[in-house]
């Protein structure tokens, strides 16, 4: 383990992550464990700063639960539209791992770079990280399991490059070949791409919770509602290029500022 790193105190007119901040001064909103308990976690990365160290930084409060590995203190918070969980478990050697929420194909280590300059450090406070080349899990954690964290392509530069040439991955470009391929990408990636976009669609419209997600776009993409199938190659064209916009527009508005998503 790397020699532990000091992290700057907070600044003085930060307010504790669990009130609510209408002026907004903290960079992080602080969830309770028990609100967010569903929630499918990535692991991310280890830092060689200590969790009290970080709780005090962000003025978060430390929740302590436990899991099959054991007793665990941990919180859960908000940074630029990312859900973070920052953890420690009892036994483990010292050092803060840091979890995210999985959601839109956001670059894991430009999440992790936004939270280290929240906390004021730099690169030097990661320890290893589950991404990458070069990437060292000589000590994985138990907590993260054995053999986890093999180098792959973000899903950020899949869905970049897809979008740019959709022909590339489905052949025939129509809108039915595009919701097959992201359902397939979706289903074997544990939900990385599309987590949440269906209850976006939702909010969007104001009703359709009950609806799968390319049924509430299409209802965005043709607000007079959609031609009857077969469509022709024009109708796929404006359809596909409609449900792309729609997806971008939802990952912007996941990286965007809490108070001002949509």
């Amino acid at each position: 383990m790397a020699e532990m790193i000091e992290i700057p105190d907070a600044e003085s007119d930060w307010e504790s992550a669990t009130e609510l901040q209408a002026g907004g001064r903290n960079p992080v909103r602080q969830a309770s464990m028990f609100q967010s308990a569903t929630w499918p976690l990535s692991s991310l990365a280890l830092l060689s700063v200590d969790l009290e160290a970080v709780a005090r930084r962000l003025r978060l409060t430390l929740e302590t639960s436990w899991d099959g590995h054991g007793r665990v203190r941990a919180a859960f918070f908000v940074l630029n539209g990312t859900d973070f969980v920052v953890t420690h478990h009892e036994g483990d050697a010292p050092g803060t791992h840091v979890w995210t929420r999985k959601g839109g194909p956001v670059d894991p280590a430009a999440r992790v770079g936004s939270l280290l300059a929240v906390l004021g450090v730099g690169p030097e406070a990661v320890s290893y990280s589950t991404w990458g080349i070069g990437t060292d899990l000589s000590h994985v954690p138990a907590a993260w399991g054995r053999g986890r964290g093999k180098p792959t392509r973000s899903h950020q530069d899949l869905w970049d490059s897809f979008k740019r040439r959709p022909g590339m991955f489905v052949g025939r470009v129509t809108f039915a070949a595009v919701v097959g391929f992201l359902n397939g990408y979706d289903t074997a990636s544990d939900s990385a791409l599309l987590d949440g976009f269906r209850e976006w669609l939702a909010a969007r419209l104001g009703y359709g919770e009950n609806l799968v997600y390319w049924a509430l776009a299409k209802k965005l993409i043709f607000p007079d509602g959609h031609p009857e199938e077969p469509w022709s190659p024009e109708t796929d064209q404006f359809a596909v290029t409609g449900l792309i916009e729609l997806i971008d527009e939802y990952f912007d508005d996941l990286a965007a500022d809490p108070k001002e998503r949509s």
